[in-house]
């Protein structure tokens, strides 16, 4: 098995880097933490990784709207070397901010004259809402959801809510495969913030790029389940298992 590398980018308001970075190194990779500030001013610095994860958080404090202003510095300084990154066979993962952030840099969406063909935005309920989720993977396209069908974890965010230009672009999205994860019934309720199609994440077409709203760094461990002390100790967490196909994506 290959030790890849996964850079965990911070930026001021990333609050969920440790985290992050626990997770990939119980799934058997190497981390560092780099600021935005030292990527933007060295991008050489990703020829020494093969993962890139953008974590969780209030990244530059939401000032504008969530993700943006990180979405907007990754554009203008970052956006070229991030995909030729991702088109050397390396993955990206973005988690809560990190996946507005994604969507927001055309790293998920090629942009046309109209745009980006998706955001996301306030949730339906107009409030940040915390709570476990259950969700539904579907198909093999999304490299980080391979082997994955059900899983139950936490969100805990404002502007989670996706949303498409129009019902045409959600079916395209849709059929291309990439949209690998959607919110389904449980006992805490299904679609938490009115996402269209009951989206959770994004993948982009190479499936090598991934955004989710939901937090999988924080159910690595049978403890972080709400009803831990009812599972088997056996019982592998669910969101271990993203990390772990991060890792063994890059096995010789």
């Amino acid at each position: 098995m290959v030790k890849p590398s996964a850079l965990i980018l911070r930026a001021p308001g990333t609050n969920c880097d440790e985290e992050s970075a626990w997770a990939f190194q119980l799934a058997g990779a190497s981390t560092e933490a780099v600021h935005v500030n030292r990527l933007v001013d060295d991008p050489s610095l990703l020829k020494r990784f093969q993962i890139v994860c953008f974590p969780g958080g209030f990244s530059y404090g939401d000032d504008i709207s969530a993700g943006q202003i990180l979405a907007s510095s990754i554009r203008a300084r970052l956006q070229e070397q991030l995909l030729q990154f991702r088109d050397n066979g390396n993955l990206i993962l973005g988690i809560c901010n990190g996946f507005q952030v994604l969507i927001k840099t055309g790293l998920l969406d090629n942009e046309d004259n109209d745009g980006f063909g998706a955001t996301l935005t306030w949730n339906t309920n107009g409030r940040y809402t915390a709570k476990w989720v259950a969700l539904q993977a579907e198909g093999d396209r999304c490299v980080f959801l391979r082997g994955i069908d059900r899983m139950y974890l936490p969100i805990a965010h404002g502007e989670g809510r996706f949303v498409t230009r129009d019902g045409a672009t959600l079916d395209q999205f849709s059929s291309n495969a990439q949209l690998p994860l959607r919110y389904v019934d449980s006992p805490t309720g299904g679609n938490p913030n009115g996402s269209a199609g009951d989206v959770a994440g994004m993948c982009d077409s190479t499936g090598r790029v991934f955004g989710l709203m939901p937090h999988p760094e924080r159910n690595v461990h049978l403890t972080h389940h709400p009803r831990w002390t009812r599972l088997d100790r056996k019982r592998k967490p669910d969101g271990l298992s993203i990390f772990e196909n991060a890792v063994s994506w890059f096995a010789a």
